[in-house]
């Protein structure tokens, strides 16, 4: 298969360049068309077969970018880490601190309220079923 057929049976005409996201959502559109499994199971031999030239002209038309002029991508961002902290005695960095105030509020506050409603649960359901067992709490 060459270019220009490939270009045609995504929709193309031939003397085109498409972009990528063009070819990309030609490709898909055709795809959505001519799936075989959209085909009742007498059509599926030849539904099968487009949807395979359709892949082969997809996949010529996405490598023979070269030839196309793209558009120039970004270079990627770098981040540095930096680690900060108060100078200690022994000239060198402090240590990071284990965790926040507010931090441990949430995690005590979690605790205590699910303490509470734990109890609170035990005891509604005492109080509904009566247990006369000592031995039972």
């Amino acid at each position: 298969m060459q270019n220009d057929e490939a270009k045609i049976l995504l929709g193309f005409p031939p003397n085109s360049a498409p972009s990528q996201s063009q070819i990309k959502s030609a490709y898909r559109r055709k795809v959505w068309e001519t799936h075989p499994d959209r085909f009742p199971p007498q059509l599926k031999a030849q539904a099968d077969s487009n949807f395979k030239l359709l892949s082969e002209a997809y996949t010529l038309l996405n490598s023979s970018g070269g030839s196309r002029r793209r558009a120039p991508t970004a270079a990627p961002y770098y981040s540095k880490v930096v680690r900060t902290g108060v100078p200690n005695s022994k000239g060198g960095r402090g240590s990071m601190r284990v965790a926040s105030a507010p931090f441990l509020l949430i995690i005590f506050g979690a605790l205590a309220l699910g303490g509470s409603t734990a109890s609170r649960a035990y005891q509604r359901q005492k109080e509904a079923h009566p247990c006369f067992n000592p031995f039972l709490p």
